[in-house]
């Protein structure tokens, strides 16, 4: 079995309120590293910066996790990581269309509100250009079977700017574990499962947690199931946080200097 000191949870928090919450519950006796996404920061952005700020850090396995991933058998993640070791997986993770029925993307990559990844394997290869370079995808181009997914998907969606990542990943012929998932009763949170056996629930609308009463206590109704489960009481460490300062600015610029751009070609 994979030593629990080679493993990190990696979270991009625009919501520390829901963080604080949902932590508690994350796997125990592994690192936490946090990504303060408050100024704006998720997705490709966060990808390349995590990279930065882990890489080299002797990281073998990395679970990432939205603040709005609520575990309820957080001790499974232990046990995927074990088939993901025996069978050579880099990346798992659900598919971002085709599963869930409000993802109708690109059901050969995964979304990031939940994913593990053979960290140590990665960051050997690890080329941010490259990565930024294969956001494009050829009709026909991954031979998946799809038969079986019952929702509706586009096969050629670039729908998500994250999706390089994973494209650049299997291009360099490393393998997806696509995880099973279904929708819960509220129709909109949604739970994944390992072996038929649910261990997380992902609740969406993170941001909006104590903004929005309807999100509020949808999300705190699951909230209160959980402190139910003896299992998963746990002492909620407090997590390395890094946050990139000048994030926000440097976006802001990149805006106009592509309005500018635009601006001009006409």
């Amino acid at each position: 079995m994979i030593e629990p000191s080679n493993i990190a949870i990696l979270t991009t928090v625009a919501n520390f309120e829901l963080y604080s919450k949902s932590s508690v519950y994350f796997p125990k006796g592994i690192k936490k590293y946090v990504i303060d996404g408050t100024n704006g920061m998720y997705g490709i952005h966060s990808i390349l910066y995590m990279m930065q700020k882990l890489k080299g850090s002797g990281i073998e396995w990395l679970i990432m996790a939205d603040e709005d991933v609520l575990f309820t058998k957080n001790n499974l993640v232990f046990d995927i990581i074990e088939e993901m070791r025996q069978k050579d997986y880099t990346v798992c993770g659900v598919r971002d269309g085709g599963v869930l029925s409000h993802r109708i993307y690109n059901p050969f990559v995964i979304n990031t509100f939940f994913s593990i990844l053979k960290f140590s394997e990665i960051e050997k290869i690890w080329n941010a250009s490259e990565v930024l370079n294969n956001q494009y995808i050829f009709p026909d181009e991954f031979v998946d079977d799809l038969k079986n997914i019952k929702g509706n998907y586009n096969t050629l969606s670039l729908f998500e700017p994250y999706y390089c990542f994973y494209f650049w990943l299997r291009r360099k012929n490393k393998k997806i574990l696509f995880l099973e998932a279904g929708m819960l009763e509220d129709s909109l949170s949604n739970s994944v499962s390992y072996n038929s056996e649910v261990f997380l629930i992902h609740t969406w609308y993170a941001r909006s947690y104590l903004k929005n009463e309807k999100h509020t206590k949808r999300i705190d109704k699951i909230l209160v199931g959980l402190k139910n489960n003896e299992m998963l009481g746990t002492e909620n460490e407090l997590p390395q946080i890094f946050k990139n300062n000048t994030f926000w600015l440097e976006s802001k610029i990149k805006k106009i200097q592509r309005k500018v751009l635009l601006k001009f070609k006409k």
